[in-house]
Parts: structure tokens; C-alpha cells; sequence
């Protein structure tokens, strides 16, 4: 389905306002009035410069042209008027016209029109404002201390090298075939089935030629050759088949070409293709499990010349789109999509052990919550700006069973495409860029002393995927310090600072933030962990990181934190859940928590009290911000890790805590905790199951002239069990959105969701409900956006 696509006949009022092509717009604020009924206000002025709107037998269209080409990226390019979004629209083959069919309500208010992609603007040039801290410096100076056990290190095997192709696939919803090819890298003289890793490029160019730049075409023209974009992570190959793993990195351009409407003709799935890229990946993994049993007499050559693959360990990367494409592919692996959305209906006979994301896009929100994963976020990423691949980390909480780990790698200086060689200027191909958008920036600019090299950063991105095999695949808890937020590093991956934080594993909940927490203490209040309603300073920030978006949703409810702002020392904050949290089996209490922008030494001390009333100071910690960026998400927390000595001594009942209080010991500023946990080593087993799973659909119905009739949105349950999801739907004509509780119960095919629409002879009054769910507790989420599309009838 498409956000504000038009379902409609345009009516007669339209092609009135709007049948001589002319450009339109309205000014702000503007709603509208007069003339023609439902004629859009954005007839009555002009729409700034590169835009266009006018008439079209399906709705009003409107359109962006960018002065120059946009870079093809994992970021979807997004229209808004001011905070509302009207859709995410076609691209042309050049890369700079981008069109959008609004509907009559969509069109009627179309002032401050903005580009954004990633959280960021396309439309305008943002230059950077002020002067970057002046942490790296000292960050530099003091490294965390080496792990024991470095996973970039090359294990003992030699390797083999190869490729395959296999015939084209149809994916649904695509015309044309997408390429079934592999590049696998082996090792040599193992003994038994070795681990299966899958590495999934994301959203790059397809076709090249010379020095052009690459387009998004498939198959390519006459004269044009296929980008290898699978070929760009040889590295990471190389390294984890030294270590026994056999590898196979697909080729998804097919899918690339096809997943945004290029062709001018095809309509943009709202998941960016996640579920084409789920598809492609599964059916990888079929033939791979044909090929570990009784296929393998006619598996391809270097197949044959490779170890057998252990189908029951087996970790799938992502870079970028890639990233969500593989998560939708564990997700599908566990409960399987419905028929006719999927490209592959065969049997499971894998298992995925665990999942390593790179700069990956979160579409959705709805990762699954007990596969574990490692996400790198690249802090100079000028594509997924908004670093919304945290979202594989923080929506995870309370939807499973929480015992798998869930990590998130902060890589200072890492830009978003140089992680794929095929993507970096002088060792790629095609034609490739520095995907950081400004010279001037003062930490990402490309000869900052905090930019990594590429040969750094691909280092970086080899030993922390080998990181996630070893520790999820391998089962090797030595490991594990280097995800987990314990504060140790790889010294493959110097000179690169790399910080981390972690859920699940072997944590206990203490205090995840929600409307139930009791504050007590001046300056501590409970802040929206996304968008807010506009003009509310509700919001814990301006998005990204935690507080990316979940579009079009706004405000959300349901994901919170807690801001404390201090102007001297020593004001106690008290946090109370409500009931009672355990830490009996716990060593450590560990927060995550954003310190305030560009400021070292923030100082907060931690205390805990029991049912009884008892106090104990855990100690004290201090929080130096690392050096943000000016164009890239600045809020990630981080992790505070404080042992329950001083509360064994104390006496306090460990398994009866009520209250965590923060009392900040340095002269001012402001702090936000995502969350706390208590903490002990270890990594238990993740217990991954099948879970009810929940997909929406689209329903498009007639207007009416009279009276109101409730419609049901189409929503599929499948699988077994019970579980939580919150549902918001989108107002058409304000873009805000109301937000509700379903259950899911046994043996349930669909939950409600109701949606009232009014009747009236009123031309130009087509409109589109935008439906979005996420995951609340015990269930997956799989096409979590839907629609109910009210045709007008009155043209």
C-alpha cells in the first residue's frame, strides 16, 4: 500500500483548480475555503521552486525535482507538508524527479513542502551550527582496555573463492526477475558441517557504465553492466572463513531496482522492500539446506568444494536496507507470512542463530524481539542519519521472552558506505561517493582525525560481525564483552573508538520508563520517546537514535524515558516502577543513559531502595558525550554499569527493590535514562519460538452521501499464542494519530480495527487512512502498515 495514494477518480473541483498544470500551493496555515468545494488550498499560491502539482486521471500529482541527482541510498525519500507526512513518492530513472498521487484531503494543505530522507533534509543545504566537542581527543587518549579473546583476529583455515548463479525468481509484486547469485567464501580442510553466514547488501545502484553514475534499472540496459554489489564485503568473508564458517554474500539488485517504483509504474512498498529482500534471502537458504542434504550431488561447484553447512547455525548480515531486509527474514522464518505476499512458501529447515546489522534501516519498529543481534550504528552515517537502527535494539523490550541479546555498536567517524568496498571511492567498480552530506563538519568532514579510512572501518565492520558469529553462533561467552556494553575493545579495530550497550542476555528489567513510573525531585519528568504532538515540548528529543520515528505515526504513544535537568548538584531524583523489580541473581545495575551534547564529566550517583525503605549508594559515574556530528542523530545512550556491593552490605532486600534514584553530582545539565537493568554475566540460551504474528492489508470503500459506516480494517493473525500489539491510526487530514490496545487471543485469525467514516456529496473529499502496528508483548509484526482508502464519490 502507499501513504496518500489516491484511490479516486479526481473529481470535477480538481481538475477545476488544477487542470492547467500550473504550479500551486498554500500559504501556511491556510486551510481550504471558497471557490469550488474540497479544492485544495494549495491552488491559491505558488509552491516553491523545483516543485510542481497538477491534475491526473488518478489524483493530483505532486512533484520534486532536485537540482541535482540524490544518491540511491537505504533512506526512503519522503514528501512532508511541515510535520505531516503525505507519502513516500516514485523516483525517476535519473534520480532527480520524484512524484506522489495525493488524494483530495491529502492535496488541500500543502504549505512548508519538505524532502527528508532519514531524517534529514533534501530539499534545502544545512550547513553545520557551532563547533564540534572536543572529546575525541581525549577519548583517544584513554582506550578502553583490550578483551581478552579478539574476534577480528584470522583463524587457522585457508579459503576457497567462487560464485553461483542460479535462475531468476519471481517476487511478488515485482514484473520483473529478481538474480538468484552468490559469492561464497569457504574454508579449507575443516572436518563436519561447518556454520552458515548470508551477508545481504542494501540499497545501491544496479546498472553502471564508465565513470556514469550507476542507475536503478533491471535487467541493465544494453551497454550497462550490474553493479557487484555483493561483492563489496570479501573482507568479512575472508576473515569468518578463516574462522570455519562458510559464507555466501546475494546479489539483491533486482530487488533494488524495484522496491521504490523507479519505473515511474510501480507502487512503493511501505516496507521499502523488506519483504522481497526476507524472500530472496530464504530462498537462498532453501537451496543451501537442499544442498547440506540430499541435493548436493548437483549443488554448484565451489558449493560442492565448501564444507557442508550446518543448517541449524546459521547468522544472516544486513548492511542497510539489507539490515531490515534479513530481520523480516528471521521474523518469516519463525511464523511465516501469508500467501501471496511471499516469494518463498517451502519449509523452514534452518535455524538463524543470530543476526549483525550494519547502518541498517527500521521501517517497520518491529524486529524480532528472540533472535539475537548486533547493530552497528556508523556515527558519520549520511544516509540512515536518524541511526533508527536502534530500533533492533530498544523495540525488542517486553515483546519476547528476553533472554536474547540485543546490541548496539556506536562506531565514531564510520560514514554508511564504506563498510561495502563496492561502495568506496577507489576500490569500488562503478562510480561510488563519501556519503557523509557536508565538507564542513567538523567531526565527519572526510579529513577530520575522527573520520575512520576505509581500510579502518572495513576492519571495524569484519571484527564485529565475527564478534556476533562467535558469540551467537558459536557460543563463545568470551566474546561477548565486546557487545554487551562492558566497556572493552577489539585491537583488530583500532585505531576506531567503538561503544556499546546492550539489552536482554542475562538481564532483569529494574526500571524501563511508562506512563505508570512515579517521579519525584524538581527537574525530572517522563518525555515521549518519539514524536510528540506538534508544538509540544513533551519530546524527549528532536528524533533519531531512541527517539527515531515511526512514520507517519505522530504522536506516539507508548515508548518513553525519563529527562533530568539539574542547575546545581545534589538533587535527588526518585524513580518508582510500579511494583517492586528483583536484582536477587544480579551483580551489577546497568543504565543506559544520553548525556548532555558536547559536555565531559557529567557526573550522576546511583542509588537503590528496597520495599522496606532501605537506601544504598551504588557509586558514582561519569558520562563524557563523545564527539556528535552536526547532520547525524546525536542522542545515544550509554551504558553505566554499577556492582550491588554497597546493597549486599547495606543489607537491602535485593529481591523487593522499589526505587532507582539518580542525584546528579556535577554543576548543571541534562540527562535522559532510556532504562535500567540488573545485570550479571553470560549469555543464556535465546529460546527463539514461533509467536502469533499480525499483518495488516488495505480495504478501499465508497464514500457514501449520507450517514456514517464503520469499516474493518483488513488484519491477519496467524500462528498461536497470545500477545499485545498498538495499533495507531492516521487522520488524513491532519496527519495526527489516535493509538489503541489490541489483544491477540488463541486461535484468533484477525484483531479489530474499526474506522467510522462519514458520508457526504461533497466533491474532492477522497482520503486515505493510514494504519501502523507495533509489537507490544508475546507477538510479530510482519506488514505492519495498512490502509483504508474512501473513495470519493461525488465527482
Amino acid at each position: 500500500m502507499h501513504v496518500g495514494r489516491a484511490m479516486m477518480a479526481t473529481t470535477l473541483a480538481l481538475a477545476l483548480a488544477l487542470g492547467s498544470g500550473s504550479a500551486a500551493g498554500a500559504a501556511p496555515g491556510e486551510a481550504a475555503a471558497g471557490g469550488a468545494q474540497g479544492a485544495p488550498a494549495a491552488a491559491k499560491a505558488g509552491l516553491p521552486d523545483g516543485w510542481a502539482l497538477k491534475a491526473t486521471a488518478a489524483g493530483a500529482e505532486l512533484t520534486w525535482r532536485a537540482p541535482a541527482p540524490v544518491p540511491v541510498g537505504g533512506a526512503m525519500v519522503q514528501f512532508y507538508a511541515g510535520d505531516r507526512l503525505l507519502g513516500r513518492p516514485w523516483a525517476a530513472k535519473d534520480q532527480r524527479s520524484f512524484r506522489l498521487i495525493l488524494d483530495g484531503t491529502a492535496a488541500r494543505d500543502l504549505s512548508d513542502l519538505q524532502v527528508r530522507a532519514g531524517g534529514r533534509r533534501l530539499d534545502v543545504t544545512v550547513e553545520p551550527k557551532g563547533a564540534a566537542t572536543a572529546r575525541a581527543s581525549r577519548l583517544a587518549a584513554a582506550p578502553l582496555p583490550p578483551n581478552p579473546v579478539d574476534p577480528g583476529v584470522a583463524g587457522p583455515y585457508s579459503t576457497l573463492t567462487g560464485d553461483y548463479t542460479l535462475p531468476d525468481v519471481q517476487l511478488p509484486g515485482f514484473p520483473q526477475p529478481v538474480e538468484m547469485q552468490g559469492l561464497v567464501v569457504a574454508p579449507r580442510g575443516t572436518t563436519g558441517s561447518r556454520p552458515l553466514v548470508l551477508l545481504l547488501h542494501g540499497k545501491h545502484g544496479t546498472c553502471y557504465r564508465g565513470t556514469e553514475n550507476p542507475t536503478v534499472e533491471w535487467p541493465c540496459p544494453a551497454g550497462f553492466t550490474p553493479v557487484p554489489n555483493h561483492r563489496g564485503y570479501q573482507r568479512t568473508q575472508q576473515l569468518l572463513a578463516s574462522q570455519g564458517y562458510v559464507t555466501v554474500s546475494i546479489s539483491a539488485n533486482g530487488v533494488n531496482a524495484q522496491d521504490n517504483g523507479a519505473d515511474g509504474n510501480l507502487r512503493p512498498p511501505e516496507d521499502g522492500g523488506a519483504q522481497a529482500r526476507s524472500s530472496l534471502v530464504r530462498l537462498h537458504l532453501a537451496r543451501w539446506a537442499d544442498w547440506a542434504g540430499t541435493g548436493r550431488p548437483s549443488a554448484p561447484s565451489v558449493v560442492q568444494s565448501a564444507p557442508v553447512a550446518d543448517m541449524s547455525r546459521v547468522l544472516l548480515m544486513g548492511h542497510s536496507r539489507g539490515g531490515e531486509g534479513v530481520s523480516r527474514a528471521a521474523v518469516d522464518s519463525l511464523t511465516p507470512p501469508p500467501a501471496g505476499q511471499d516469494g518463498y512458501r517451502g519449509t523452514v529447515r534452518w535455524q538463524i542463530r543470530g543476526l549483525a546489522l550494519i547502518g541498517p534501516t527500521a521501517v517497520t519498529h518491529n524486529p524480532a524481539p528472540d533472535v539475537p543481534s548486533m547493530t552497528i550504528l556508523p556515527g558519520c552515517d549520511g544516509d540512515v542519519a536518524d541511526l533508527a537502527g536502534q530500533m533492533y535494539i530498544d523495540a525488542t523490550r517486553g515483546v519476547g521472552r528476553g533472554l536474547a541479546l540485543h546490541s548496539s555498536v556506536y562506531v565514531i567517524g564510520a560514514n554508511h558506505n564504506y563498510f561495502n568496498t563496492e561502495w568506496t571511492p577507489g576500490l569500488s567498480q562503478a562510480l561510488s561517493r563519501d556519503d557523509y552530506p557536508s565538507p564542513h563538519d567538523p567531526v565527519c568532514r572526510s579529513a577530520s582525525p575522527n573520520r575512520l579510512t576505509p581500510e579502518n572501518q572495513q576492519r571495524v565492520g569484519a571484527t564485529y560481525v565475527a564478534a556476533a558469529a562467535a558469540t551467537f553462533v558459536a557460543g563463545n561467552d568470551q566474546v561477548r564483552p565486546l557487545l554487551d556494553g562492558s566497556g572493552v575493545r577489539a585491537p583488530s579495530a583500532d585505531p576506531a573508538i567503538v561503544l556499546t550497550h546492550a539489552i536482554g542476555g542475562n538481564r532483569t528489567p529494574l526500571l524501563v520508563p511508562d506512563t505508570s513510573t512515579a517521579l519525584s525531585g524538581s527537574g525530572a519528568r517522563l518525555c515521549v520517546a518519539g514524536p510528540a504532538v506538534p508544538s509540544s515540548d513533551e519530546a524527549c528529543a528532536s528524533g533519531g537514535t531512541h527517539f527515531a520515528t515511526f512514520e507517519p505515526v505522530r504522536p506516539e504513544v507508548g515508548r518513553y524515558a525519563v529527562r533530568v535537568s539539574w542547575s546545581s548538584p545534589g538533587t535527588a531524583v526518585t524513580m518508582r516502577p510500579p511494583s517492586v523489580a528483583s536484582l536477587a541473581n544480579a551483580q551489577s545495575v546497568a543504565l543506559r543513559i544520553v548525556p548532555p551534547e558536547g559536555v565531559a564529566g557529567t557526573r550522576l550517583e546511583v542509588a537503590i531502595v528496597d520495599s522496606a525503605g532501605r537506601r544504598a549508594t551504588l557509586g558514582e559515574a561519569t558520562l563524557d558525550a563523545p564527539p556528535w556530528p552536526t547532520q547525524t542523530a546525536k542522542d545515544w545512550a550509554q551504558e553505566v554499569r554499577l556492582p550491588l556491593t554497597n546493597a549486599t552490605a547495606a543489607g537491602l532486600n535485593l529481591s523487593q527493590i522499589s526505587s532507582l534514584v539518580l542525584v546528579p553530582r556535577s554543576a548543571s545539565g541534562t540527562a535522559v535514562l532510556i532504562d535500567a537493568w540488573g545485570w550479571r554475566p553470560g549469555t543464556p540460551a535465546p529460546q527463539a519460538t514461533a509467536l502469533p504474528r499480525v499483518d495488516l492489508g488495505e480495504l478501499t470503500v465508497l464514500e457514501g452521501n449520507s450517514g456514517t459506516t464503520t469499516y474493518q480494517v483488513p488484519a491477519r493473525v496467524s500462528g498461536s499464542g497470545t500477545g499485545q500489539v498498538r495499533v495507531f491510526v492516521v487522520d488524513p487530514a491532519t496527519g495526527l494519530s489516535t493509538a489503541r490496545l489490541v489483544n491477540v487471543s488463541p486461535g484468533s485469525t484477525t484483531i479489530s480495527i474499526p474506522i467510522p467514516v462519514t458520508g457526504n456529496t461533497q466533491p474532492g473529499d477522497g482520503r486515505t487512512y493510514v494504519v501502523a502496528a507495533r509489537a507490544v508483548r508475546g507477538v510479530l509484526v510482519g506488514d505492519a502498515f495498512g490502509t483504508l482508502t474512501v473513495q470519493d464519490d461525488d465527482a
